[in-house]
């Protein structure tokens, strides 16, 4: 049987907040990341930091998700990486290219389009859910 038929070993909580909040966090802390290094160079923990005080805790990358991110930004050309002592430390201190600007134009106005859609849809799921409240509040018998 290929993957693709194989039942997963953990089924997936569609129904879960967490589930959902998770996925929208994967997508939205690459967006933040290009957003707070709108700032100037920063390095990593900085760059968690200014993402998660941003989004108000909304988003709170850790080093496992942060980096690698990150090093996915550096080999598209979208952020720059130079070494400097920190404090007696040496960190990557990473800057936004032109082509990360470019990129951060781009996403901010899909993400904006897939705001714009899911307020919409929250609209309409409010209205529908009015209106079934309002037929049942009337009698009607079935919903």
């Amino acid at each position: 049987m290929d993957a693709a038929r194989r039942a997963p070993s953990a089924r997936v909580n569609y129904a879960s907040r967490d589930y959902w909040a998770g996925t929208i966090k994967m997508g939205l802390s690459k967006f933040f990341i290009l957003r707070v290094l709108h700032y100037g160079p920063l390095h990593g923990y900085d760059i968690a930091r200014l993402v998660e005080r941003t989004t108000n805790g909304c988003c709170s990358p850790t080093e496992g998700t942060i980096y690698p991110v990150l090093r996915e930004f550096e080999a598209g050309g979208f952020v720059t990486a130079t070494e400097e002592v920190v404090g007696g430390r040496q960190r990557r201190v990473y800057a936004l290219t032109d082509s990360g600007r470019a990129a951060f134009s781009v996403a901010l106005e899909a993400w904006m389009e897939a705001t714009a859609a899911l307020q919409d849809t929250g609209r309409a799921f409010a209205a529908a859910d009015r209106a079934r409240v309002e037929r049942n509040a009337d009698g009607a018998c079935c919903a």
